[in-house]
């Protein structure tokens, strides 16, 4: 059986700033990717994943992107806005949808040709998770799926020298190195740290928290957070996400927000995530205003952003993929795609946004090979 997952056609408002730029099924829900959370429901590896605006995605750890006119079964087609339990689904024989709230999530086609779509008839079976309606509902998700995610993980005996408030066994450690003088917290859940990670002295966690493979923890205060894989994050850190190969390495809040792969937050780089007046958050997309009916929302920065020593960002502030936020003034809450400077009138060129990637990329050990190259020029190209 293969897995293909769909991808949603209509992304600009409900998915900014990742729309277009990087799959809906590669964010993450809780400590997996949405595609990984498949992949474990399901026993099977994904095949391939559909989506048009995102043809020719290329990236780390990342199945193929096309957008082919049918597919061949036996498959299962499933939406990658929808977010199952990662427990492992025994599905009937004669099972062909998969429901969740009413509405089918994925359906399975047995035997010869079909187009990629969710239609079609057959038994229902019904799945645990939850439909995700854009990019601030992973924030949901983070509440909902951390706690388990990293209840789940296994670890390694704890190393000396470590200080742990609450029931020990909570610490899930890997093949990672731990300084002494790392706080523990874990009375509220548990904390999980991948293999080849690094937490240094200084540092305080607070379940539920997840410290992706070969991350850096280099001092401050993480709680309820998603370290993703290759980042280096210090400071304080509450409820947020970091997808993966992320840097943060310097003091500032950041609170309640989604980073993408390569963002650069520049020292004392802070976000707000509460209004003045505790009401809900509006975000500014480029599809219009958009109510997350949330109280708590940070920031939601693009794949390859930078922002500018003491970058000071509203509630609710969206920064494009590729924009470096720098010069007087705090930013919008809408920053455009490749913005340069504050004002985002003036945009970085193509041959300068590919500059930029060719140096970063190395110093986290990723080739910049001509495929990858191709996709980021012509991100720049639809985008800028």
């Amino acid at each position: 059986m293969q897995l293909v997952l769909l991808e949603p056609e209509d992304q600009e408002g409900r998915w900014a700033p990742f729309a277009g730029v990087r799959p809906v099924a590669e964010l993450r829900a809780g400590a997996w990717r949405i595609r990984e959370r498949w992949e474990q429901a399901l026993g099977v590896r994904t095949t391939l994943i559909v989506g048009d605006r995102v043809r020719g995605f290329v990236d780390v750890d990342t199945p193929g992107v096309a957008a082919p006119s049918s597919l061949q079964g036996p498959v299962m087609i499933a939406s990658s806005e929808f977010a199952p339990a990662t427990r492992r689904l025994m599905l009937a024989p004669e099972a062909g949808r998969l429901v969740a709230g009413g509405r089918t999530v994925a359906r399975i086609v047995r035997d010869g040709p079909c187009a990629p779509t969710l239609d079609g008839d057959g038994t229902a079976a019904d799945i645990e998770g939850m439909w995700l309606s854009g990019t601030d509902a992973l924030l949901t998700a983070l509440e909902r799926w951390l706690p388990d995610d990293c209840a789940a993980a296994v670890g390694e005996e704890l190393p000396a020298g470590v200080l742990v408030l609450g029931d020990q066994s909570a610490v899930r450690i890997g093949k990672a190195i731990i300084e002494p003088g790392v706080v523990f917290d874990v009375r509220h859940g548990a904390v999980a740290i991948g293999d080849g990670a690094e937490v240094r002295s200084g540092t305080r966690l607070e379940g539920p928290c997840w410290i992706g493979e070969h991350a850096r923890v280099v001092g401050g205060f993480i709680r309820q957070s998603v370290i993703g894989p290759h980042s280096v994050v210090r400071g304080e850190v509450s409820s947020s996400i970091f997808t993966g190969y992320c840097n943060k390495a310097h003091d500032g809040f950041v609170g309640h927000s989604i980073l993408g792969h390569w963002v650069n937050l520049g020292a004392l780089t802070t976000t707000s995530n509460l209004k003045n007046t505790y009401g809900t958050v509006r975000l500014e997309t480029p599809a219009g205003p958009r109510d997350t009916g949330r109280q708590f929302v940070g920031s939601f920065i693009g794949d390859h952003a930078k922002t500018a020593i003491g970058t000071m960002l509203g509630t609710g502030t969206i920064i494009g993929a590729g924009a470096s936020v720098f010069g007087d003034g705090r930013p919008p809450r809408w920053v455009p795609p490749f913005a340069w400077g504050t004002s985002g009138a003036e945009r970085m060129s193509e041959e300068g946004f590919l500059e930029i990637a060719r140096r970063v990329l190395p110093r986290r050990q990723v080739e910049v090979t001509p495929q990858h190259e191709a996709w980021l020029a012509s991100l720049h190209r639809r985008l800028a």
